[in-house]
């Protein structure tokens, strides 16, 4: 369901802040007891966190049913996140069989007995929330987050899929579904350049049979193969309520919501039992080398070695090690490989899953200095062998610890990624809060600990070795490839040939029933203070003291606007020069420097801004904040560093362009604003602007651009609103220079309505999008209100194209409209990745669904749903920093008084049906639109040419 996510590794906290674990600190802050269980739950723990520790309390409870039940309270802000987890991934499928996990999550969409068809995700919208599912190899997890008065709606949803799912499977819905998956296969995976990377190595690195040697989303062959009653035979199998937990955090009595859980969860009865796979470690007896000839431009090199599995005893030094070898600027793969220029990026990973952990050494080449991945190949091998000669320092065991525990508390600030790592931790470690255990075990993790795990699992140990090479140009690769995956054993699979049928189940009260809502609650917009400087600069601050960390963003006005169009990118490469080296500290140092604060400072460009990004722990604010001054004030601005980033950002424009997506932003782009503006080329410009960029006009640029009198600051954590400017004195001070940004020049009329085919060999979907120029954003006026009338037609899940084209026709994955809207520019957009076979047929729905709004709009049950959406929705806007943030930064990009949203909020409850539709009457018309598409020309172009259009051939620059 929504985009499909794979969870790489489940609790490696240096990578993941969102999945993070831990144990059972010693109880010292009590919480009050649940009393007057409901029959049949049993308490099974109650857990609390000792203040000198890092973790998440709550309670646990279980059902007669054999459901698990954890509870969180968070009363800082008023929603709930709701989070059933089963602990069934492709893992738990047969040979023949795969992807029924992944296909199940997009059946449990489909509606159950007494949820209609989407009507699940029509009442997570309408309740102004917003859910999704996700499947990996070992979990499937379903989740809300909603406004606290939903919460009864969603647990009565999650039970009504548990318990009432199969008579609603029917082979329809199936054979729809199938070709969803179909899209996002090719959407994710077969027209994306290296999206086959992961179901390469893991066929080769895994057995045959093994339940990692498939991938999560399987072979669309096994869908093909099989019937309805598989399906529901896998589902009556593993989605019982003891293979569940229920995860519920943020705004709740706990009485109340064990009441609810025993009516509506209580009466599903058990499924079969389940065990935990047996783990088993992995081992190659050769190194296995792969090719795969894709559709990209920079050759890709993977070297992937088995290792143990989450929470081994080696799985803490293991992850160490591959932070020392290839995690930023102080690894020593970036040292060897990306500052020498023998690769455009390079990192080393250590993902885990439930049974199994890799050990991944990955390099995308640099085709100026390495001309075949042989050298890469070398390079890694003599990497290895410094790292061994070199051992391990106190920087490396720090700058590791610090980080983890710097990303664990940044990934405690939501109520949605506690709850997700509860859920997680429960599944598979039978404890919810693993959160200090695990900062302990990483703190424990010594040197010689390092060095054992990689005596043990890589050094001279076999390994896959993958290259992914352009197509044609196998000569490239690492070493001819030795090993194919073995064809798969098909003769003992078998087909369900009874009827699978829902199981009985009965109830005290009608489960048909909606529940009811409680009062909406009161949302108030942060305080803030703000002020404004003598040098034009303003500063924004909000105090938040949920965790000990501080956010800030430092926004110069201009950015990519500023570029002479003729060295577009100038901008863009001007921060990545800022990211460089700085005067008194190497690249390494300064990193080195950041790390072991478990801090961060980023600089970028892009829109209309030149943007630095800081993220600290509250005790090391000042240090930090010291850096970031160095790093605004002494850039180095190094020919040798000038010449690498150049060499890399050629590389990367050269690999962007082989991702059809691209392209068509390209082209809309063109198409909109022209060949004479500045914003019709991409932030980073092409390669023909960035080849007339030269060090001094970097240079120049900073010392033009780089001022505080178009800038603001905005700072949000754990502060003193009154000692923070004291801290930032050094930009407050700051001497400012005024500069301009020039108006556009005349965007091109739009013409005729015509079909612009860019064209892309070898595509295998074809990328559409609908567009027409259109306002700049506006806060109440008639951008604002366009957005409103779009929401049913494209503007979420649910609405009238998405339903069409994906799930009645299973032309595409997905397929949206939207009206959008920056400070001076704005247009109607409607998009789809469609099926090669009905790219016209796509368009012609896309263009037919436009068409119907333009002339009937909207109807009332769409007008009340969008109100409610809207409007319920505000209790999900402020919880996290960087929410609180991202609001701070619109008032002031546009300008804004905080009291807009209250102004929104009267729009939406008064506007009538009349106005939008006569809003509809007036933009929609598809005559005024001009379509790109990016496709195989050969193959769709007969296509095109049905749809009554004229096709133009169209090309655009790189």
């Amino acid at each position: 369901m929504g985009k499909f996510l794979v969870v790489k590794k489940i609790v490696i906290l240096s990578a993941f802040a969102g999945i993070l674990a831990a144990c059972q600190p010693t109880s010292s802050v009590s919480l009050p007891t649940t009393t007057n269980l409901p029959e049949g739950i049993t308490l099974i723990s109650e857990h609390t966190v000792d203040k000198n520790q890092v973790g998440i309390p709550y309670k646990k409870y279980r059902l007669a049913n054999g459901l698990t039940v954890v509870l969180h309270e968070d009363h800082s802000d008023p929603l709930v996140r709701v989070d059933v987890t089963y602990h069934v991934g492709s893992a738990r499928e047969e040979v023949g069989k795969s992807g029924f996990a992944h296909f199940f999550e997009h059946m449990m969409f489909q509606g159950s007995k007494n949820v209609a068809d989407d009507e699940h995700i029509k009442l997570v919208t309408e309740a102004g929330g917003n859910m999704n599912g996700t499947t990996n190899s070992d979990r499937t997890n379903y989740f809300e987050t909603v406004p606290a008065n939903q919460l009864e709606k969603m647990m009565w949803l999650e039970a009504d899929r548990m318990g009432f799912l199969l008579g609603s499977v029917t082979q329809e819905k199936f054979e729809i579904q199938r070709e969803t998956v179909k899209n996002e296969r090719g959407q994710s995976y077969d027209n994306q350049p290296y999206g086959l990377r992961s179901e390469r190595n893991s066929e080769a690195l895994y057995p045959a049979g093994h339940p990692y040697s498939w991938s999560t989303i399987g072979y669309i062959e096994d869908l093909n193969r099989v019937n309805v009653d598989d399906l529901k035979a896998f589902f009556k199998r593993w989605y019982g309520p003891n293979n569940a937990v229920l995860t519920i955090g943020g705004d709740i009595q706990p009485e109340q919501v064990l009441k609810w859980a025993n009516k509506y969860f209580g009466p599903i009865p058990s499924g079969p039992e389940v065990e935990n796979a047996e783990k088993t470690l992995v081992t190659l007896d050769d190194t296995r080398f792969v090719t795969l000839e894709d559709e990209v431009h920079l050759p890709l090199l993977q070297v992937t070695f088995p290792t143990a599995y989450v929470r081994h005893e080696d799985e803490a030094p293991l992850d160490v090690l591959s932070n020392i070898l290839g995690a930023g600027k102080t690894s020593l793969f970036y040292k060897n490989l990306v500052k020498d220029g023998y690769a455009v990026q390079a990192l080393v990973s250590h993902p885990c899953q439930e049974l199994a952990c890799e050990f991944q050494l990955i390099a995308l080449a640099n085709p100026q200095n390495s001309t075949n991945l042989s050298e890469l190949y070398t390079r890694f091998e003599q990497t290895l062998a410094e790292f061994e000669k070199r051992g391990v320092n106190e920087d490396d065991l720090n700058r590791t610890k610090v980080g983890i525990e710097s990303s664990t508390i940044f990934g405690l600030q939501s109520v949605s990624g506690k709850v997700s790592t509860l859920a997680s931790n429960q599944t598979f470690d039978g404890e919810p809060d693993m959160v200090q255990y695990d900062l302990n075990r990483y703190n424990a993790v010594t040197a010689e600990d390092v060095m054992r795990v990689y005596k043990r699992y890589i050094k001279n140990k076999p390994s896959v070795v993958l290259s992914i090479v352009p197509k044609g140009q196998a000569q490239l690769a690492a070493k001819p490839a030795n090993f194919a995956p073995p064809k798969r054993n098909l003769d003992n699979l078998s087909t369900v040939e009874q009827h699978v049928e829902q199981a009985e189940i009965t109830d005290s009260f009608d489960r048909s029933l909606v529940p009811p809502v409680g009062p909406s609650p009161v949302v108030s917009v942060p305080n803030f203070d703000q002020q404004t400087f003598d040098n034009g600069l303003t500063l924004v601050t909000l105090d938040s003291e949920e965790t000990p960390t501080v956010s800030i963003s430092f926004n110069m006005e201009g950015g990519p606007l500023l570029d002479p169009i003729e060295k577009a990118g100038l901008a863009s490469f001007t921060a990545q020069m800022m990211n460089e080296t700085t005067q008194g500290f190497s690249n390494e140092e300064m990193a080195n420097q950041l790390a072991l604060l478990g801090s961060s400072i980023r600089f970028e460009a892009s829109g209309r801004y030149t943007t630095v990004r800081i993220n600290s722990l509250s005790r090391n604010l000042d240090a930090t904040l010291a850096l970031f001054n160095k790093k605004l004030f002494a850039p180095a601005f190094l020919e040798s560093d000038f010449e690498r980033l150049k060499q890399r950002s050629a590389q990367s424009l050269q690999q962007q362009v082989k991702n059809p997506s691209v392209l068509a932003s390209r082209a809309v782009s063109e198409l909109l604003f022209g060949d004479n503006n500045r914003v019709s080329l991409p932030d980073t410009g092409t390669l023909h602007t960035l080849n007339n960029i030269s060090l001094d006009d970097v240079k120049a640029y900073y010392q033009k651009y780089y001022s505080p009198s178009m800038a603001n600051v905005v700072v949000v954590g754990d502060i003193d609103p009154k000692t923070i400017v004291g801290s930032l004195s050094f930009l407050t001070n700051w001497s400012a220079k005024s500069y301009e940004i020039e108006d556009y020049a005349k965007f091109p009329e739009m013409g005729k309505p015509v079909i612009y085919l860019v064209d892309k060999p070898g595509a295998k979907q074809s990328v559409v999008s609908i567009v027409k120029p259109y306002l700049p954003y506006d806060a109440t006026g008639e951008q604002f209100r366009s957005k409103l009338m779009n929401f049913a037609l494209g503007g979420v899940f649910s609405s009238r194209i998405n339903l069409n084209l994906r799930e009645d026709k299973g032309y595409t994955y997905g397929a949206s409209t939207s009206f959008i809207g920056g400070k001076t520019l704005g247009w109607f957009d409607a998009s789809a990745d469609l099926k090669q076979d009905n790219t016209a047929d796509g368009i012609r729905e896309m263009l037919s669904e436009i068409s119907k709004y333009h002339e009937k709009g909207m109807t009332q049950a769409e007008l009340e749903l969008m109100r409610n959406a809207f409007t319920q929705g505000d209790a999900l806007e402020y919880e996290t920093p960087s929410s609180k943030a991202g609001f701070l930064r619109h008032l002031l990009t546009y300008e804004l008084d905080k009291s807009y949203r209250a102004t929104q909020n009267e729009i939406i409850h008064n506007i009538g049906k009349e106005e939008l539709n006569t809003l509809a009457a007036k933009v929609l018309d598809p005559d005024s639109m001009q379509i790109v598409v990016v496709g195989d020309a050969e193959v769709i172009r007969a296509q095109l040419a049905t749809l009554g259009r004229e096709v133009v051939d169209m090309t655009v620059e790189y």
